[in-house]
């Protein structure tokens, strides 16, 4: 029964993926917004939310028992972006493998991607650093924490200042095909494309949700604890969304929607929910927590690195999918 309700809500999240990017496409379309705004900025928060609600509700309105609690939310503050910039960017080329062939290239645009991940690892080192600053120092994690708040809202005010430039240069929104709802009669329009895409945010809260209720109790039967379960299993269901989305639109050769979607998503993930983290739970670096933390920026330095160099090709990413098996291998050793 556990199996087939994870398999049910798999479906739902995949259903619920693609009426999202489907009307994400048009509202992009229709704002004459910048691929890289659609993608880092709503496609990367919108389908954050599965992800954010698991810890916040673990924090603030979980079970009795207050060390579950911390270990739930610290594991999956921690475990989205790790599974972000190792397993959904590598899942993503091998999508595209068998089309572009292993030297094939990945076309992102290229300022959007720099500025995601140049701030995501300087945020993410804030909350490397904030691990060994003692639990009495109440004000200095509260000032890292703030620090971290006020990084997202200068990347969110950047990334829309670049928006413009980046449409003149032929980079922007456009819709691949019809709205679904426009299918059904309906005109396209912003009313009909905000009311999809409250539809496409429904189905996919409600699949996750479904998902990590089936995913804990399968977890059970295998019995690993919670802090490993957060790090590990819980961000398979919750990063769904951005998985299925990024390889929906890469294989459409959408490159740049489909980088920042993940991209976004971990500044979005490295900033506001480790800031969260750092105020409201012990935020100590214990082996698995500091293993995930340093998997995570090695992950993201070597994609750095290639869109410094000059160009992604497809087995580059192969790399982020061989961190991800490696931290597998030493925490579960």
């Amino acid at each position: 029964m556990v199996f087939a309700t994870l398999f049910l809500m798999l479906i739902v999240i995949l259903i619920a993926a693609e009426v999202f990017t489907n009307a994400l496409e048009h509202l992009g379309e229709k704002l004459g917004i910048s691929e890289g705004v659609t993608g880092s900025l709503f496609a990367a928060v919108g389908t954050a939310l599965p992800e954010t609600m698991v810890p916040l509700l673990a924090l603030l309105a979980g079970t009795q028992n207050v060390a579950t609690n911390e270990e739930i939310g610290v594991g999956s503050i921690l475990g989205a972006p790790l599974m972000l910039a190792t397993l959904s960017i590598s899942l993503m080329a091998i999508s595209v493998w068998k089309r572009r062939g292993s030297h094939g290239h990945l076309r992102p645009e290229r300022t959007g991607l720099i500025r995601d991940l140049n701030f995501f690892i300087i945020a993410f080192s804030f909350a490397a650093i904030a691990m060994f600053v003692p639990h009495t120092l109440t004000v200095v994690r509260y000032g890292i924490g703030a620090s971290m708040v006020m990084i997202y809202f200068v990347y969110v005010m950047m990334t829309l200042n670049a928006s413009k430039a980046l449409v003149a240069d032929g980079h922007a929104t456009e819709a691949g095909g019809d709205m679904f709802l426009c299918k059904l009669g309906l005109p396209n329009n912003m009313i009909v494309i905000v009311i999809q895409l409250i539809l496409g945010v429904a189905l996919l809260i409600a699949g996750a949700k479904g998902f990590i209720h089936g995913v804990e109790e399968a977890a059970q039967i295998i019995g690993i604890s919670a802090l490993l379960l957060s790090l590990l299993i819980i961000p398979i269901a919750t990063e769904l969304p951005e998985k299925v989305n990024s390889i929906l639109w890469i294989r459409k050769g959408k490159d740049t929607l489909a980088f920042g979607n993940i991209t976004g998503a971990m500044v979005f993930q490295g900033t506001l929910l480790p800031a969260i983290g750092i105020m409201l739970t012990p935020w100590e670096p214990r082996k698995e927590v500091l293993l995930g933390i340093v998997m995570t920026l090695l992950a993201s330095i070597w994609l750095r690195y290639l869109v410094a160099k000059g160009g992604i090709k497809v087995w580059h990413l192969f790399v982020n999918g061989a961190m991800y098996i490696s931290y597998l291998t030493l925490v579960l050793a």
